[in-house]
């Protein structure tokens, strides 16, 4: 409902309508729709530690970690339940539950940036400012709620897939991005 009509714009009735729930019951679990937002945006993020977390202890390689963790932040921001609007709405919270998530959203990006300080420590990534190049993926990755249609021509995995191979290779450095060959041949699973 917030993604289709707009957090200003959608109430409590409307969200439990959609939900299949009385506003009664609705309102026993979520005193009002701030609420509903807090917990969409705590959840996600969650997802994206969690996604980190995981990146951490599976991959060796600081390419296949950031990738993993780029695709996964898209995947959840696309997710129907959890996603998009969610996520990006933290000036609509109270002030008490934003600074949660504010704080939850810092531990994220300080993840995020831990990886590309990683990366670029090992020599896989250009040296740079991790902050800033954090930040710059970051709001690449947030941009696609703007634009996706779930009847476009990508799913969401497609989606997060390319872009996460972008970002990618943007701070790769040309040891790491490999031969000529080896970007084609990834250029066309992209395309």
């Amino acid at each position: 409902m917030f993604r289709d009509r707009g957090f200003a714009e959608t109430g409590m009735r409307d969200i439990a309508v959609a939900s299949d729930l009385s506003p009664a019951n609705l309102y026993h679990y979520f005193e009002g729709k701030d609420e509903i937002l807090f917990y969409c945006q705590d959840r996600a993020l969650d997802r994206m530690l969690a996604a980190v977390a995981a990146a951490r202890r599976a991959a060796v390689d600081p390419d296949a970690r950031l990738r993993s963790v780029l695709a996964a932040h898209v995947l959840t921001l696309l997710d129907e339940v959890e996603g998009a609007t969610a996520h990006l709405q933290v000036e609509a919270l109270a002030p008490a539950l934003r600074a949660r998530i504010v704080r939850k959203r810092d531990r994220y990006e300080r993840a995020v940036r831990r990886l590309l300080a990683d990366g670029m420590a090992r020599g896989a990534f250009v040296a740079g400012d991790e902050a800033l190049l954090t930040r710059a993926m970051l709001g690449a990755l947030n941009w696609v709620v703007t634009w996706y249609r779930p009847d476009g021509a990508r799913t969401p995995g497609q989606i997060a897939d390319a872009m996460a191979r972008y970002l990618v290779r943007g701070v790769q450095t040309p040891q790491a991005s490999g031969t000529g060959q080896d970007r084609s041949a990834r250029r066309s699973t992209i395309a």
